[in-house]
């Protein structure tokens, strides 16, 4: 008899644990995705396609990507991001995972992709204000609340002049107190996703819809513009 595949969810959070334990919030991405690629382990959020929700947006807003650049943060395998270039966007990935980024070029060989180790909490300095769009889908949410901020700061620094960002993330409750929260995912609040806004990128829509698997867990989508 074969043994019972263990819960992904599960997965990930004691590898998320064990990692916040030793002090290094961000080192279990790549564990997570190392351990995916021997096959010891299931990327929860890898769907094997692009989010419905970036296609849905996709579908609504018709962008032409035409001598656009873009910018998708957190690129994991590669799917949100094959999205992105088929809309004629010189489009850039990144992921803190070299096993990601590893696997991201394993599924997509023939791509146009530019896909790179980076880190967001650090990206290179050459990124800033470069790019007409950015999509941030679950990153800043897979982050521990207190790197949040940081992390929102940064995605928002990389949107050009002119240019828009999309941000894709699980909500939960301005009420529900942060400590009740045990992630990941760290869901975020109405408030956390508003604050991606600045004096001059700002949030010009935000929706709220049930996950197309679970229509009990919730799901931003926000845009916002720079001036």
């Amino acid at each position: 008899m074969s043994e019972p595949v263990e819960d992904p969810d599960i997965v990930s959070r004691r590898i998320a644990r064990e990692s916040l334990d030793r002090d290094d919030p961000t080192g279990w991405f790549e564990r997570l995705y190392s351990a995916a690629s021997e096959g010891a382990a299931v990327v929860p959020w890898d769907r094997g396609t692009a989010h419905a929700q970036l296609t849905e947006w996709a579908e609504e807003s018709q962008p032409s990507g035409a001598g656009k650049s873009a910018l998708v943060v957190g690129a994991g395998t590669g799917w949100d991001a094959e999205l992105v270039a088929d809309l004629g966007y010189d489009t850039t990935a990144f992921d803190i995972s070299p096993s990601a980024v590893a696997a991201a070029q394993r599924n997509h060989p023939d791509s146009a992709v530019h896909y790179l180790t980076a880190d967001l909490l650090a990206p290179p300095p050459e990124w800033n204000r470069a790019f007409d769009l950015v999509v941030e889908i679950y990153t800043v949410q897979a982050l521990p609340i207190e790197l949040q901020p940081a992390a929102i700061k940064q995605v928002g620094e990389q949107v050009a002049p002119g240019g828009a960002l999309l941000v894709i993330a699980a909500a939960r409750p301005d009420d529900q107190p942060d400590e009740d929260v045990e992630g990941p995912p760290w869901p975020l609040t109405r408030t956390t996703i508003e604050s991606f806004a600045t004096s001059d990128l700002h949030l010009i829509q935000l929706a709220q819809a049930p996950s197309p698997t679970d229509p009990t867990i919730l799901r931003w989508r926000a845009e916002y513009l720079r001036d």
